[in-house]
């Protein structure tokens, strides 16, 4: 299983949101790149970053720390926020993400992301990004009407490395992992799902790797790290091992 530090980007800086919430956003720092290789230096070789301006925007808004974070940090970069166009797909690709997250894109233009699929294989993350087991986009702005599963099967098939699944009512408030609806949603589609939203320590990636079996690739953690309630090093051993 993998852990995934998270860096999340607003207005160049290392912050959390609460739920989702752009206005209640805690900065934890001002040097995305250092704190990159800060996480590199604790034995990650995977990151997870969102340029968090971009998810509403639709468009990059935090290039200039996004590229600065690929070149202090040699591992592999998951990247998402507003990744919604071929251009966009291919430039973070040629620049050295390893997997570009889609969310909003999934949900009102699923063929696209489809074929994003097929010509970077193994490139794309469907984001599945839920407030009480409903689709949320446009930076979990807005929540739709369609079931998580639903979205979820819509990409069996399709050539998608895995899904990110959040819970946005855990999302930065340090409640646990919502694992029966993690776990359930591994069970019920053939894509490895990676886990997000409300990490608090250590217990949490225990819990997640009993279920490896289950579909779960992966867990994302970013406040609990920044906040010392969660050792890096030691959640990286306990997933590997």
């Amino acid at each position: 299983m993998i852990v995934f530090p998270a860096i999340d980007l607003k207005g160049g800086q290392v912050v959390r949101l609460a739920e989702g919430d752009m206005d209640r956003a805690t900065v934890y720092g001002d040097n995305p790149a250092h704190q990159a290789s800060l996480f590199a230096e604790a034995g990650s070789q995977y990151l997870h970053v969102v340029d968090l301006d971009g998810s509403f925007a639709g468009r990059a808004e935090n290039r200039e720390a996004v590229e600065g974070i690929l070149k202090s940090f040699p591992g592999h970069v998951q990247l998402g926020g507003g990744i919604r166009t071929r251009k966009a797909v291919s430039g973070w690709f040629d620049l050295g993400v390893a997997r570009v997250v889609m969310g909003t894109a999934a949900l009102k233009d699923p063929q696209f992301v489809k074929d994003m699929a097929k010509e970077f294989p193994g490139g794309i993350v469907v984001a599945v990004d839920a407030r009480d087991g409903m689709v949320a986009t446009e930076g979990w702005a807005d929540v739709s009407d369609v079931e998580v599963v639903d979205l979820a099967r819509r990409f069996e098939d399709a050539g998608v490395a895995s899904l990110l699944f959040t819970d946005i009512g855990r999302d930065g408030l340090l409640k646990g992992v919502n694992l029966d609806a993690t776990v359930e949603l591994a069970r019920r589609v053939d894509i490895p799902v990676i886990a997000s939203g409300g990490v608090k320590g250590i217990d949490d990636i225990r819990m997640l790797k009993i279920h490896e079996d289950d579909g779960i690739e992966g867990v994302i953690t970013g406040r609990a790290l920044f906040e010392g309630r969660l050792d890096l090093k030691a959640a990286i051993a306990m997933a590997e091992a």
